[in-house]
């Protein structure tokens, strides 16, 4: 009898299971429309042209060799990452009180913050202290926040599913009822699984009630500049969060707008009220990395510090992400067109008024099966599908297959 016997089996993971099957379907017109990753028109992965000559630039480097990094990372890329998401002329950089801290993708951000904050916010050991995640929001939210040792996790308003969009009210009412000191989790831009944002007025009315209710914010920015293809819009609510006054941390990954998926590239900016603060912070975050990954890796970090500390590299990275976000831009509206063209029944308008990778389709569980088994189109249960799975070969498919899926299935 193995030690190990009464160990369970765990569920899969729906996205990376999602993946599984397709590569197991046979089908020669198969759609994958569930994995968080762009895609070419050719529906293959994309090395951006920047990230290559960076990495050859990398290779020819004789000063560089495989020596640790800091604790806290490479710090030519923890402010090169900060900057990027708070802007050149942030006000809390120049009185440096900003601090960065590398991580293994966004997703290390987000538990090297949490894990902090479960230690040190508001007090020590703070496992009661709610943590306000929206519904829905990108499933290993709730995940990376449990597994750091908070207890109350609850959901707060976002999506109206009658009308397609954002459930404005009903978040600000859970903002306005939330205990003081809560922690919200806020997607930056490009809401996953949704695709819908506030608008900058709606992100300050959302900011007006944070800071009179002391509420603490955490923005998980996965998308910035792939979004919009504007670098500077897909980051305004923080900074104008920044420019408030808000003590506050950002997870940052470079994943999907350097399309750097295995390198897990991320890092975790600190807005503090002072530099003594942010001192004291960064502390606690070194001793809570060096128990956790103790040193990150630098080859991934090495290539966004280089690309963003370069003038005309970076403004070649830009011209990179806009690429990007412009096939997505324009197979949202080619597959609204094609939609309304079958005559499929509801509004599709909400296709495009989305923005980013994801889009949340309003197909249900049933119809989503539908897609699945009858269609060979791999979608999340949830309706939500990735807009770089679709290319001007596949999306008549696609959109003839939605058309089918909401005709014939109720």
């Amino acid at each position: 009898m193995s030690i190990f016997s009464d160990v369970p089996q765990a569920p899969p993971v729906a996205v990376f299971k999602l993946t599984a099957d397709f590569r197991e379907d046979s089908h020669p017109q198969k759609v994958n429309l569930g994995v968080g990753a762009y895609r070419t028109d050719d529906c293959q992965p994309w090395v951006l042209p920047v990230v290559k000559k960076v990495e050859r630039l990398i290779v020819e480097d004789a000063s560089l060799n495989h020596e640790y990094l800091p604790i806290l990372g490479l710090p030519e890329f923890r402010s090169a990452s900060s900057k990027v998401a708070l802007g050149d002329d942030s006000a809390a950089i120049k009185e440096n009180r900003v601090g960065g801290v590398q991580a293994l993708g966004g997703t290390g951000a987000l538990r090297i913050g949490a894990e902090f904050l479960r230690r040190w916010y508001n007090g020590t050991n703070n496992t009661a202290t709610p943590v306000y995640v929206s519904a829905p929001t990108w499933e290993n939210h709730n995940s990376v926040f449990a597994d750091a040792g908070f207890k109350d996790i609850r959901p707060y308003h976002y999506w109206d599913a009658a009308k397609r969009g954002l459930d404005l009210t009903g978040l600000l009412d859970d903002l306005e009822k939330a205990p003081e000191h809560s922690i919200f989790v806020l997607h930056a831009c490009a809401h996953n699984p949704t695709g819908t944002d506030p608008t900058p007025d709606e992100w300050k009315q959302i900011a007006e009630i944070m800071k009179r209710r002391k509420l603490f914010v955490f923005f998980d920015s996965a998308y910035q500049g792939f979004a919009s293809g504007s670098l500077d819009k897909d980051a305004w609510a923080i900074r104008y969060f920044v420019s408030e006054g808000f003590e506050l941390f950002v997870a940052q990954s470079f994943s999907k707008n350097f399309g750097l998926y295995n390198e897990r590239v991320g890092n975790l900016t600190v807005v503090a009220q002072d530099n003594e603060n942010l001192t004291r912070i960064l502390s606690q975050m070194e001793k809570i990395v060096r128990t956790t990954w103790s040193n990150p890796p630098s080859q991934g970090a090495r290539i966004v510090s280089k690309t963003l500390n370069c003038p005309e590299l970076f403004a070649e990275w830009k011209g990179n992400v806009k690429t990007m976000a412009d096939r997505v831009l324009l197979m949202r509206d080619q597959l609204k067109a094609k939609l309304q063209a079958l005559g499929t029944p509801g509004t599709w308008d909400h296709i495009t008024q989305q923005i980013g990778m994801f889009s949340f389709t309003g197909l249900n569980p049933k119809q989503v099966e539908f897609m699945i088994k009858e269609k060979h189109v791999y979608l999340m249960a949830s309706g939500r599908i990735n807009m770089c799975g679709l290319t001007t070969k596949n999306i008549d498919y696609v959109a003839q297959s939605i058309h089918e899926a909401v005709t014939k299935v109720q």
